[in-house]
């Protein structure tokens, strides 16, 4: 039995698959899938409910062999969120049927049933209605354009509406890439059932999705704690209407690179950073210039330059200069947050 301990990475889980049986066919099963996928093989007869719970802590993906309703009553303390739950598939000892039970979508419960029955030659069975009905699952299509719901139960009853309906009406602010068929460009904000956009808005009928859409440029002094920096940026959010939720990162002068309350602040909401030089802030025309800042740093300023230059080409400055105690902010809109190499197909 691999040791578990090992097996827990700090922030996460560290192991990808977990084969847990009881019968003694269940575990010739369990040890050849196992095998076949790259996994882990625990037989837990006995004591399935502390290796279920010792796995649920460090395995993205969990296949047990056994009955269904076994294994619902023995997760059912574990379950905390389908953002956070690892993928459970359900199999019988002779690899008939590969049932996806849990985190179906996010935690890819339903991509691993397919490859625990291509691996047994058995079947894999799928109850999402998206997949059911040959619809775009929008959790994964919000995922992969790191879209970030407003609020979960609307985007719940927009997955429900568009299971009822068979399409929806989508409104974005910024350019949209090419959109499953099911999901349709839609030029009245009011009546679209997903609005696509950084503003902090408030509406009843339609989900809101923010996009990884906004730069905050960040200068401040040296020793301001990750608490002073976020109050400001908040602040500044608020005051211009933006939802903090449409961040994509940071960014600020060279000198910080080692400000810790910066560093923390960005850790602690994962967001990265991006550190400019004083030639390249200084380049950016258009800004409001600080002698202050100038003689403390070299750069006519920072927040501004640093979040246009974050944002990329065709940045458009939506929060100009703000000071608060110790800290300046900018906010900078990125031209196309929804830009994608790659289109995905989501219908089966």
């Amino acid at each position: 039995m691999p040791n578990l301990a090992t097996n827990t990475a700090e922030g996460g889980l560290s192991r990808r698959l977990a084969v847990l049986a009881l019968s003694s066919g269940g575990c010739v099963l369990g040890r050849r899938l196992a095998e076949a996928l790259d996994g882990d093989f625990f037989a837990a007869k006995g004591r399935l409910a502390q290796v279920m719970a010792e796995v649920w802590a460090s395995y993205r993906e969990i296949v047990c062999i056994m009955a269904t309703g076994i294994v619902v009553r023995t997760v059912a303390p574990l379950l905390r969120d389908k953002t956070l739950d690892p993928a459970i598939v359900v199999c019988d000892e002779k690899g008939m049927f590969a049932i996806s039970l849990l985190s179906g979508h996010l935690g890819g419960g339903n991509h691993l049933a397919r490859r625990v029955a291509a691996a047994t030659g058995g079947q894999a069975v799928l109850t999402t209605a998206s997949d059911v009905l040959g619809l775009t699952p929008l959790d994964l299509w919000c995922r992969d354009l790191e879209l970030v719901p407003g609020d979960k139960a609307a985007l719940t009853r927009a997955m429900g509406h568009l299971v009822d309906e068979g399409a929806l009406r989508v409104w974005s602010r910024y350019p949209l890439p090419e959109l499953p068929p099911d999901l349709h460009p839609h030029h009245d904000q009011a009546t679209a059932d997903l609005l696509i956009d950084s503003r902090a808005v408030s509406v009843e009928r339609a989900a809101i999705l923010y996009p990884k859409a906004l730069v905050v440029g960040i200068g401040c002094n040296r020793g301001t704690t990750a608490g002073a920096i976020a109050a400001a940026v908040e602040s500044t959010c608020a005051k211009h209407g933006l939802s903090p939720k449409a961040i994509a990162r940071l960014a600020s002068i060279d000198l910080k690179q080692d400000e810790a309350g910066l560093l923390t602040y960005a850790r602690e909401r994962e967001l990265a950073i991006d550190f400019f030089g004083k030639d390249a802030l200084n380049r950016v025309e258009g800004i409001a210039a600080s002698a202050v800042v100038q003689r403390a740093t070299g750069a006519r300023a920072v927040a501004e330059p640093a979040a246009l230059l974050g944002a990329g080409p065709g940045a458009v400055l939506l929060a100009a200069k703000m000071k608060w105690a110790d800290v300046t902010t900018a906010v900078a809109e990125i031209a196309d947050p929804l830009a994608t190499t790659t289109q995905k197909t989501y219908r089966q």
